[in-house]
């Protein structure tokens, strides 16, 4: 398959304007099978979604995002608004035969996630895709920590140690925003931080979390509105737990909005019999290798610059030595979105995978409410 195909974005907020950016600079870099053409921007305010589609680049706006359904230059949606709108959006696409590019979580709920993943699997008998955007997959420290570790460079797993740290929220006269309604969010930090921490430990390892033990926090109760008076944060600053893999590995992850001087730290490491990785998203042209098979005198972490041709996705823009940023990621996923639409085979992360990720922060909620062990539904076992 190809030639060109419709792009219709529903939120054109910070999410909107990354996916953007990668919609248009994916072909000239990718040179894909398929062609993106940025049809059309949704968004509720007809004048803001107008101003959106001059700056960012589409053809068109609208003020309902039914009417990219509507479309027949609409052939893929790219969902990015709040998770309270996902499940509606991407359910209602899929449906109409539309290729769904959705953004994490996937969802608000188990529930929703998993009314998803069916529709997603509906829809494949009909050759329609949907993909869920852990764009930090894409990063290529991370996409070379993956490759390593599935080429057996560290050998068997024994330690997972994940965070992400911001402090956006530590001030306590910050303003109150969706991010803090679970309405609309679903969770705080666990959902906005935490599931890109699940996704990316459980991708690079090629293991999944079976059972979790947690603790959660809220410590601003209240938050003031833009307009005057306050509102009550009905989600978690930060969460932290305990887990176990299916492949028997311990595993720590942490996300807060809270760690002050943090800007957007989100760590991975994972400790091996053969070996370790240690990856920063602060410095995400780098990956820290340790081959325990080195001389005693010499052995450390090594700084392995992600830059080289033959490196995940590096190859496609700058010289070795020339560095990548945040919003190459979501280049590369369009990219690798676009390339499986066109082969008709199923893109990675699955709405499946997305489902998945939610069972575990599902679990994490349930754990810090009763404070015990708590089995990941579906995973097979509690990982005691």
């Amino acid at each position: 398959m190809s030639g060109a195909i419709g792009v219709g974005m529903v939120g054109h907020a910070f999410m909107g304007r990354a996916h953007s950016q990668a919609w248009r600079s994916v072909g000239a870099f990718f040179a894909p099978p398929l062609t993106p053409v940025m049809a059309a921007v949704a968004g509720r305010s007809a004048e803001r979604a107008a101003a959106a589609a001059r700056t960012l680049g589409w053809a068109s706006a609208e003020s309902d995002w039914k009417r990219l359904l509507e479309r027949d230059d609409v052939q893929l949606i790219d969902v990015c608004t709040p998770g309270d709108t996902h499940a509606e959006i991407a359910v209602a696409a899929l449906e109409a035969g539309k290729h769904v590019l959705c953004e994490k979580p996937l969802a608000n709920s188990v529930a929703e996630a998993a009314a998803m993943a069916a529709a997603a699997d509906r829809a494949r008998e009909h050759g329609v895709r949907a993909m869920v955007g852990f764009n930090y997959r894409r990063v290529p420290a991370a996409a070379l920590a993956r490759r390593l570790v599935a080429e057996g460079r560290i050998g068997e797993i024994r330690h997972v140690r994940a965070q992400y740290l911001q402090d956006w929220l530590a001030d306590p006269d910050a303003p109150f925003t969706w991010r803090s309604d679970r309405e609309r969010a679903g969770s705080g930090a666990l959902g906005d931080l935490g599931a890109h921490i699940v996704d990316l430990a459980q991708h690079v390892t090629g293991q999944r979390l079976v059972g979790v033990s947690a603790v959660t926090g809220t410590f601003v109760p209240e938050r003031p509105l833009p307009e005057g008076g306050t509102a009550r944060v009905t989600v978690d600053d930060a969460a932290l737990f305990l887990a176990r893999t299916d492949g028997g590995a311990l595993a720590s992850f942490e996300a807060t909005r809270f760690a002050t001087g943090r800007k957007n730290a989100l760590r991975l490491e994972v400790n091996g019999s053969k070996g370790s990785l240690a990856f920063d998203l602060e410095s995400l042209n780098e990956l820290s290798f340790h081959d325990a098979a080195e001389d005693p005198a010499t052995a450390g972490f090594r700084r392995v610059l992600v830059t080289e041709p033959d490196h995940p996705y590096a190859g496609a823009w700058w010289p070795p030595g020339h560095l990548l940023g945040y919003e190459h990621t979501f280049t590369h996923q369009a990219a690798d979105l676009l390339t499986a639409i066109a082969g008709g085979t199923d893109p990675a992360p699955s709405f499946a995978d997305g489902l998945q990720v939610q069972r575990v922060l599902a679990a994490v909620e349930t754990s810090a409410d009763s404070g015990a062990w708590t089995t990941v539904e579906g995973s097979g076992g509690d990982g005691r």
